[in-house]
């Protein structure tokens, strides 16, 4: 059935913007581009332990009656410091959805908005360095 993460797809009505902006948090280039008509409509960032797939298409692209703004579902990138990272999401522009939580054994979740109206998750989940095989997280 559900084998893993395939690809995570975001909206950006500013798709330059939102490249750049990608770029910088992530600290790679996208991996994969696509245009149509000569006009950017696609790119798509590999990322993490798996090399998991983010991808932001212009949003002349989104499926219709798709949400403009914040709504649905949550992805959340685990990160080894949720608050560090957090507070870089914030001074990059992004808006808090939901400020830094403990959920308790070791779980922190944290949420924003990003300047593009998306949700990105992030939060701290020791279940994923156990996976991993990792127990201090700046060895991973």
């Amino acid at each position: 059935m559900l084998r893993g993460l395939a690809t995570v797809s975001f909206f950006a009505a500013d798709l330059a913007a939102a490249k750049r902006w990608y770029t910088e948090l992530l600290g790679v280039d996208p991996y994969f581009e696509r245009s149509v008509a000569g006009s950017p409509a696609y790119i798509e960032f590999r990322i993490g332990d798996y090399q998991h797939e983010l991808g932001v298409i212009d949003r002349r692209y989104a499926p219709h009656g798709s949400a403009t703004g914040p709504a649905g579902a949550v992805v959340f990138w685990h990160v080894d410091d949720p608050v560090a990272t957090f507070e870089k999401l914030l001074s990059m522009g992004a808006d808090v959805h939901e400020a830094p939580a403990n959920r308790g054994e070791g779980f922190i979740t944290a949420s924003v908005i990003d300047p593009f109206g998306n949700l990105l998750g992030i939060m701290y989940n020791p279940h994923y360095l156990d996976v991993l095989g990792v127990t201090d997280p700046s060895a991973g």
